[in-house]
């Protein structure tokens, strides 16, 4: 059935995963996907977190954890943190196979280092789980006026991350201790909060439902969590970044040694009546294997097609024209995935990431870079202190909200930053065709005439207030068309709202010195 839809409505998708191995197992995950934006923008959102008096009086309490954790990709690294080095007994579960993500990872090394730091891995294991070390980067727009920058970034999303290896020897360190366990294909259906602890309702594979009591519930869902949306009333994530791709082999003109970071190879997207600024990534993924990326940064509120299944047939469609497809092509998986982000109107973080006995990481907590989109980067920066503020409320016990919502990876200077993918989301009613690249563009010439360590920290996210500022002047001198873009990008209430994150930024900086 699931088949025959897809041959009718997306012939190019059903073409290349039906040569896929387990090919229909992915078409469905994928439909799973796009049915929760059919139903996010049409539904109220579920009430999943419940007081304790209304759970239900016959539910029995299967095993007791200080931590639960929900989601088995960000959710195994730091579980596996608060098992092997502060010897918590841990209970991670997923809905499907837990430490088996649907799109890949690729990061820098000297923000790797941090697993080691923290703890968790060693050199060698992190060592082994690199598929590809490459050379260099860049970034690239189109543009007709002969003014084209190839912006080269050293240093920046350099090591291609085999993600299941990775995660694999971080789930046989959490399995290390008898006590905590990782358990697959379990669904979370609500949680119930007491005083000194919360309980969670799942489901398993045999449709039975499941008790576990915890100290902290650690909600690590994804941009889909039910428990995201329920504490923002709705509204946990204000941008996002719809993702498609594969790792293939077979692509022609592809080097080995240099990954391609952002590039665009054509005005907006505008076929289907609305708009959609449409970016490529490609970067080595080890061997003969070569990964790209289709995605679009976007507003939630916009009225594009956001399906993924809708996106994999544009990116079957228009592969040729960024990689040149071999005779002897082969698509090996797919890589897809929804990318959250929020925008803090406030002079700090407006979003919430807690409750009581409540705590949520990753996209579930959608403060990750607005830029790149990757979560995996902010995660990895902020694990030593995410995991060492647990470790210090589960030792004395402070399990209310006020305490764990301290316990964020939320960082001012990507806050303030979220303001410039407003300026990447395209909008047919305000920009002409071409607006996109063509101020991306005049960021990558004022970006090359910069020393290198500007180019490092904005995609790195390691940027300086001064160094947003000193950018920003010098674009807006060489491109003056990006002062009109802000009224009509931002307006008052954002524009208003893009100094609260400035001024929020320069009082972080300043308390921190």
């Amino acid at each position: 059935m699931i088949a025959d839809k897809v041959q009718t409505l997306y012939p190019r998708v059903s073409e290349y995963f039906g040569k896929i191995r387990n090919g229909n197992r992915y078409l469905e995950h994928i439909l799973e996907v796009d049915n929760f934006w059919q139903n996010v923008e049409h539904s109220p959102c579920s009430k999943v977190v419940f007081q304790g008096s209304e759970m239900p009086e016959d539910a029995c309490i299967a095993d007791e954890y200080d931590l639960v954790y929900a989601g088995g990709s960000l959710g195994l690294l730091h579980a596996s943190v608060m098992a092997s080095k502060y010897g918590r007994k841990v209970l991670v579960f997923d809905r499907y196979v837990s430490g088996k993500p649907s799109r890949d990872w690729n990061i820098s090394w000297n923000e790797l280092e941090n697993l080691e730091q923290v703890g968790l891995f060693s050199y060698e294991e992190i060592n082994a789980s690199i598929a590809c070390r490459y050379k260099t980067g860049w970034a690239e727009f189109y543009v007709e006026n002969g003014r084209k920058k190839r912006l080269y970034l050293d240093n920046v999303l350099d090591c291609a991350v085999e993600s299941d290896q990775l995660l694999s020897i971080a789930r046989q360190k959490i399995l290390a201790d008898e006590s905590s366990r990782v358990v697959d294909n379990m669904t979370f259906m609500r949680c119930f909060q007491f005083p000194e602890s919360v309980v969670i309702e799942v489901e398993n594979n045999m449709h039975e439902r499941v008790y576990f009591r915890a100290k902290v519930f650690v909600d690590s869902m994804g941009v889909h969590s039910p428990v995201a949306m329920q504490l923002n009333d709705g509204a946990s994530f204000t941008h996002l970044c719809p993702t498609v791709g594969t790792v293939s082999s077979g692509l022609e003109n592809v080097d080995p040694d240099i990954g391609e970071i952002l590039v665009s190879t054509e005005p907006a997207d505008t076929s289907s009546g609305r708009g959609r600024q449409l970016i490529w990534e490609g970067f080595p993924a080890g061997g003969n294997r070569y990964t790209t990326y289709l995605f679009f940064y976007d507003s939630r509120s916009s009225d594009n097609d956001k399906s993924l299944l809708g996106l994999f047939e544009t990116y079957f469609r228009k592969l040729p024209s960024y990689k040149k497809l071999g005779k002897d092509f082969v698509v090996h998986r797919p890589v897809y995935g929804v990318i959250p982000a929020y925008y803090h109107d406030g002079f700090e973080r407006t979003r919430q990431v807690a409750d009581n006995n409540i705590l949520m990481l990753g996209d579930a907590a959608a403060l990750g870079s607005p830029l790149t989109f990757c979560g995996f980067g902010s995660f990895v920066r902020n694990l030593k202190s995410l995991t060492e503020g647990l470790e210090r409320a589960l030792a004395c016990n402070g399990f209310e909200k006020k305490n764990l919502e301290q316990i964020s990876a939320y960082e001012p200077n990507v806050a303030a930053m979220a303001n410039l993918m407003k300026y990447m989301c395209y909008n047919k009613h305000t920009d002409h065709p071409n607006f996109v690249n063509e101020l991306m563009n005049e960021v990558m010439i004022v970006l090359d005439g910069l020393p290198p360590r500007y180019r490092e920290a904005m995609f790195k996210d390691t940027m300086e207030l001064s160094d947003l500022l000193l950018i920003g002047l010098n674009v807006a001198w060489k491109y003056p068309g990006v002062l009109m873009a802000t009224a009509s990008k931002l307006g008052l209430d954002g524009s208003l709202g893009m100094m609260k994150n400035m001024i929020g930024w320069a009082m972080s900086s300043k308390a921190s010195n």
